[in-house]
């Protein structure tokens, strides 16, 4: 009887990577206490995934985007003021060769807002947006570890490290902060926001993960004598992340989204309520070494097995680094402007992956929000600063894997005469991993055998491809008696045209080999 010992592995396969870009569109309506529209100015945006599904063959996005219009009124006075605006939006992406079940992680950006002023009180906006999905598989994968019931088995074992998912979960962390402005300001209504989620951390302790982040929240206003102002806050979060089983040498995988955003005036009060909710989801996985039956037999009875090749992610790392710009940019008539405000985007248009390294290279978009010396008016003004870097990553080779995601940490912008000193530190965070083949015995019966052949020993020339092993499961006999009979130091080196003498174990088939009766 053949006793099998069987042991599940989780195995964790990439199912597939896409980058779509959507447009979202929508008219707005001004709301009656605003005035009219002369001129838009800027348009800001957020963009929040409250829903997503995986479909066969699909996958499904419901979102919204809060956008802030800035805009030059339609008054004698011709003041800066702004409204906000939503688009609800629900899009089925295409993404052959996916199925229900399976893990979705997606990354969606604004790219750009296009604003149309239809008339003094009705505004078209068409919002780009790229979308980055990757599809995970985690599923179970049975294998026989050990053969039980047969004396003379004979094993071929070979030892892989992989990254064993151990668990994935979510929770939501609030970010609540009352943020003041100048007690001599009278604040009329909130012009733009914007916010950067940066110092990502993560600790494994006692079944959880520890997350913590810093958000940097900028807000824009205007005060009641017509002056715009900016005020600026970093606003601590934390979540705890329940894991079952996970250690402290485990690797952790969190992502971060901004599910909701509140930001409103406080009555009566110089200040501003804002309220952000972030989702963390975190996937852990263990760095697992296993030992592998990749072939097998039995000098005496007949076996026949099941080969399953499985791909899993293997050698997963995360890599930190953090990137230093230092430019010189220059705006158009700098020297009758203030900088109200300056934000900084990364993009990575390109990568190349050899030994040990990556090579990025990208663009650094900077929105300057530029104010007139008596800071009654303002203006956009776009730039663009094309950057490049090596992140260096050991065991990387030209068919790892990598996902990358730059957050701007510092940046510091000071007018120096006709120019704007830039001062950027991006952290570029890298997970890479690579993609192995295991092959494993999933079944094992015993069948009928061939009759005895009346040789007692094989008189055998090693051919070109010949191993020990495969002669010896050919002859029904062992590595170990081969070897030993012609006195071989290192069965891993036999030379073609070699004479092996191959002792019977039992019975075998020996064909049209040379042969004799010992």
């Amino acid at each position: 009887m053949i006793d099998a010992v069987k042991e599940n592995l989780c195995i964790n396969r990439v199912v597939g990577n896409k980058s779509f870009q959507i447009i979202i569109e929508g008219d707005s309506i001004i709301p009656d206490t605003k005035p009219d529209i002369l001129k838009d100015i800027l348009a800001t945006g957020n963009v929040c995934v409250y829903k997503k599904e995986i479909l066969d063959g699909k996958i499904r996005l419901d979102g919204n985007i809060d956008i802030y219009l800035m805009y030059l009124a339609d008054t004698a006075e011709e003041q800066v003021r702004a409204f906000n605006s939503n688009l609800n939006f629900t899009e089925i992406l295409d993404f052959p060769g996916i199925e229900n079940g399976m893990t979705l992680d997606e990354t969606v950006c604004i790219k750009n807002i296009e604003c149309d002023v239809l008339n003094g009180r009705k505004v078209s906006f068409r919002v780009t947006l790229t979308v980055d999905a990757k599809v995970f598989l985690n599923e179970n994968e049975e294998m026989i570890k050990e053969i039980k019931g047969i004396d003379d088995i004979q094993e071929q074992i070979s030892s892989f490290q992989m990254n064993s998912l151990v668990g994935q979960n979510v929770t939501r962390a609030s970010a609540k902060e009352t943020v003041a402005i100048n007690s001599e300001d009278n604040l009329q209504e909130i012009l733009s926001s914007d916010f950067n989620i940066m110092n990502k951390d993560t600790k494994i302790s006692y079944n959880k993960v520890l997350s913590k982040a810093d958000i940097n929240v900028k807000i824009i206003y205007l005060t009641d004598s017509g002056v715009i102002r900016k005020t600026e806050e970093t606003i601590p979060i934390m979540g705890f992340i329940d894991i079952a089983g996970i250690s402290e040498d485990d690797i952790c995988d969190v992502k971060y989204k901004v599910k909701n955003v509140l930001i409103k005036p406080n009555q009566g009060e110089p200040s501003i309520n804002v309220e952000i909710e972030v989702e963390m989801f975190c996937r852990v996985f263990e760095n697992k070494e296993i030992s592998v039956i990749q072939d097998m037999y039995s000098p005496s009875r007949n076996l026949e097995f099941n080969q399953n090749k499985v791909s899993t992610m293997i050698n997963m790392q995360n890599t930190r680094n953090v990137i230093n710009i230092r430019e010189k940019v220059k705006l158009d008539d700098i020297e009758h402007s203030k900088i109200c405000d300056a934000s900084a985007r990364a993009v990575i248009n390109d990568k190349e992956i050899s030994k040990d390294m990556v090579r990025y290279e990208g663009d650094l978009s900077i929105r300057f929000i530029l104010l007139n010396e008596e800071e009654t008016n303002t203006r956009a003004q776009n730039v663009t600063i094309p950057f490049s870097f090596n992140q260096e990553i050991n065991g990387l080779n030209q068919d790892s894997r990598v996902d990358i995601e730059i957050t701007p940490v510092l940046q510091e912008f000071v007018k120096d005469n006709m120019e704007v000193s830039a001062k950027i530190d991006l952290e570029a965070n890298t997970n890479s991993y690579d993609i192995g083949n295991i092959n494993i015995i999933d079944g094992i019966e015993e069948v009928e055998g061939e009759e005895d052949n009346p040789y007692s020993m094989v008189i055998y020339f090693v051919k070109p491809g010949d191993t020990l092993w495969n002669i010896a499961k050919k002859y029904k006999s062992t590595v170990q008696d081969i070897a030993r009979i012609n006195n071989i130091e290192n069965p891993e080196k036999i030379s073609v045209g070699e004479k092996l003498f191959i002792p019977k174990t039992s019975k075998c088939n020996c064909r049209n080999d040379l042969v004799f009766n010992a």
